[in-house]
């Protein structure tokens, strides 16, 4: 494997996304994975100021704080694996990022299925935030192992699929006010929502994934060589903490 230095690809990229729609894109991503995820940490306070008034908040409370705690530090984590400064600048910061995050999706994903299964207006809602975190869980769990394959193309593809379902998160937020200003009936704003708020964020990532706005090609992607791009067992006697692009995620 090259290291980072010697990879003529790796000086192609800059250190932020490289379009102005790219740029304009991560910070009204920032913004909202931050004003979403701070918000609900609330529910780690003793006192939640405005707590859900759904009935889970009521009968299943300690799964729900633990969900939204945990949800919320994969929202507010997950934004900063697309730069690569982080990566190429402090490689062990975005490998540590990288792992709080999956550890983040894994404790939410646990903690969401009691509450996914009893939530409110029936079974519709409940199949929509039961498939969301099948399909949550799935894609991380995908992207970390390709991670540790060292299938750097493979892995970036799967992370942008699981950070999008984990910005469901925002688009349930906002989603549901709008339908309620059109004047959907709140039942079936929810039961909408429990389906919309995961399922178009999912289209979008695989645009994304096939229309990149990064200028490189997958060929000429800046976190693996030749070699780990299309054999995806390391070669013998490479350490795998010295490649340059472990848990990688990088939307440009």
């Amino acid at each position: 494997m090259s290291n980072l230095s010697s990879n003529p690809a790796a000086q192609t990229t800059g250190i932020a996304p490289t379009s102005a729609s790219s740029r304009t894109g991560w910070i009204l991503l920032v913004f909202f994975a931050t004003a979403v995820g701070i918000f609900s940490l609330r529910y780690a306070l003793p006192t939640v100021p405005l707590p859900s008034g759904l009935p889970n908040f009521l009968t299943r409370r300690a799964w729900l704080i633990t969900h939204a705690v945990s949800a919320s530090i994969a929202l507010l984590t997950g934004p900063w694996q697309f730069l690569p400064l982080i990566r190429r600048r402090w490689l062990t910061a975005h490998r540590w990022i990288g792992r709080v995050y999956c550890a983040g999706v894994q404790v939410g994903w646990i903690s969401s299925l009691p509450i996914a299964a009893h939530a409110a207006f029936g079974p519709i809602s409940s199949a929509g935030f039961l498939m969301l975190g099948a399909a949550w869980i799935s894609a991380t769990t995908l992207g970390y192992l390709t991670a540790r394959q060292r299938r750097w193309v493979i892995h970036r593809d799967w992370m942008i699929r699981s950070y999008a379902l984990t910005a469901a998160a925002i688009t349930l937020r906002l989603y549901m006010p709008a339908l309620i200003v059109l004047g959907v009936p709140f039942p079936i704003t929810y039961r909408i929502v429990a389906w919309a708020c995961w399922i178009p964020n999912l289209f979008l990532a695989e645009w994304l994934i096939r229309h990149p706005t990064d200028h490189l090609s997958a060929s000429e992607t800046p976190f693996a060589d030749h070699h780990t791009l299309h054999h995806p067992n390391p070669t013998p006697g490479h350490d795998e903490d010295n490649s340059p692009g472990m848990n990688t995620l990088e939307v440009e």
